[in-house]
């Protein structure tokens, strides 16, 4: 990396090579985003890029555990694909994933490569390999190394939530993706939600008018993943809950809304972010009651905040909070809500209100439009790609089929030569919402303005198409 201004404003312990080693310098950094750093030599703007047609796609996997193994399996039912190769530190987990994908290609995944056993062995992979594709389901302190090595190594990366931890290594992915002009992909498959896409389409439509505030939030008690202390979700994201105090895990809620409001894409841009966290108690009262004083669990002082809160402003002026909380017990909340001048669409549950009624459902907002009354509202504005692939994608399950659509889109795009639904730098702002948070937590609050991983592009950068 060259030509970064920046300067740190907190050192913190973080997350280990290996979640049972323990706890390893992990820190976070703010840049002085004011200042660009400048592209590499012979970069490419890949906003709306186009890559080479690939007909028949090779595909490799990094990471078969709880995400990658449901990756594997959808992925070797779709046509154009040939899984070339698996790899994972466990061999239970490459055998078992290689004989599923086997299974379900019925002679189309005939010649998979294991890799296992070592920590690098996936390196081994993407030079013997070398994959069209990589697939990417490792835990979060390996999605940027794994990502840019892949790019590096002549492959397109599709990574798990969130893209990276730190801004500098956001960065280092758009400067990667830029000069070998491959893809790197952040899979927010909320983006694929019915109601998500409905929505979109709605916003697009003009239903609900000019967009003035969104939104967001992961509401999921995941206290019970910490007993996966040696392999696992578990085994490595609870030191994050120790070591880090902001909002971790911000793309589920933020990315449809983003995309809702064009951020980014020609019309409006992050701006500035301010964040607060309530207090740290359900992680240490959790473990003090479930596990002995000397089990290490109670040796972790957990201060990240039970509930985190962050506001985004935009460059327009538009507003998006964001609620992050996988600790607090109740029950679970994607919260999606999107208003404008003419009305609101909310989730959970899906519902409608505008100004001059729905449907002659109702005559006005006073009342929310939802349930059964919502049929209407789905027959007329249902997203063109829902129509063509919902039923498939509810067979197909991942999420109620949201994991699907968004694999298969992936397929799709890479074989027409189209762009991508959600390109690099969209992964970037909406991870740099973890980092950015932090930052604004530990400093009272102290508004933090985003980096423009676009270097200002996003203003040509065309708004997402409503794909049919």
């Amino acid at each position: 990396m060259k030509n970064y201004s920046r300067r740190k404003f907190i050192k913190k312990s973080g997350l280990s090579a290996a979640a049972s080693i323990g706890v390893a310098g992990l820190f976070n950094e703010s840049f002085e985003s004011n200042l660009i750093p400048s592209p590499s030599p012979g970069a490419k703007y890949m906003g709306d890029y186009k890559a080479p047609k690939i007909n028949n796609i090779r595909v490799a996997f990094i990471g078969v555990g709880a995400r990658g193994t449901g990756h594997a399996k959808h992925i070797a039912k779709i046509e154009g694909t040939e899984i070339v190769a698996i790899s994972d530190l466990y061999q239970d987990l490459v055998e078992r994933s290689v004989k599923n994908c086997v299974d379900i290609g019925k002679g189309r995944h005939r010649n998979i490569v294991g890799y296992y056993g070592e920590e690098n062995s996936w390196k081994k992979m993407l030079v013997e390999v070398n994959p069209d594709i990589v697939f990417i389901s490792t835990n979060w302190k390996n999605h940027a190394p794994m990502a840019i090595e892949s790019m590096n190594k002549g492959s397109h990366a599709f990574v798990e939530v969130p893209i990276a931890i730190k801004l500098e290594e956001m960065w280092q992915i758009v400067d990667t993706s830029e000069r070998t002009q491959k893809h790197c992909m952040m899979m927010e498959n909320v983006n694929y939600g019915r109601e998500e896409l409905l929505y979109l389409n709605l916003c697009r439509k003009n239903i609900i008018g000019d967009l003035l505030h969104g939104e967001a939030a992961y509401i999921h008690e995941l206290r019970f993943q910490m007993e996966e202390q040696e392999r696992g979700t578990g085994s490595w994201r609870t030191y994050h809950y120790a070591n880090r105090n902001g909002n971790l895990y911000p793309t589920h809620g933020l990315g449809p809304v983003a995309q809702y409001m064009n951020l980014s894409r020609g019309e409006d841009q992050f701006n500035t972010l301010v964040s607060f966290s309530s207090p740290s108690k359900g992680r240490n009262l959790y473990s003090n009651k479930n596990y002995d004083s000397n089990h290490k669990w109670n040796s972790l002082d957990f201060r990240g905040g039970d509930l985190n809160t962050s506001i985004i402003k935009s460059k327009l002026g538009r507003t998006i909070m964001i609620q992050w909380d996988e600790t607090s017990p109740r029950p679970y909340s994607r919260h999606n809500l999107i208003q404008g001048t003419k009305g609101t669409l909310a989730g959970f549950p899906t519902r409608i209100a505008l100004e001059d009624g729905v449907f002659g459902i109702t005559n006005n907002h006073h009342r929310w439009v939802q349930g059964e009354q919502l049929e209407a509202v789905y027959e007329k504005y249902e997203h063109p790609m829902y129509k063509r692939l919902g039923a498939l994608a509810k067979k197909m399950g991942g999420h109620g089929g949201m994991d699907f659509m968004m694999l298969y889109r992936i397929v799709e795009c890479l074989r027409k030569g189209e762009p991508l639904d959600q390109n690099v730098y969209e992964g970037c702002f909406w991870s740099a919402v973890a980092p950015l948070s932090e930052n604004s937590v530990i400093n009272g609050g102290m508004p933090q303005k985003f980096p423009d991983f676009t270097r200002g592009n996003w203003k040509k950068t065309k708004s997402l198409d409503i794909i049919s």
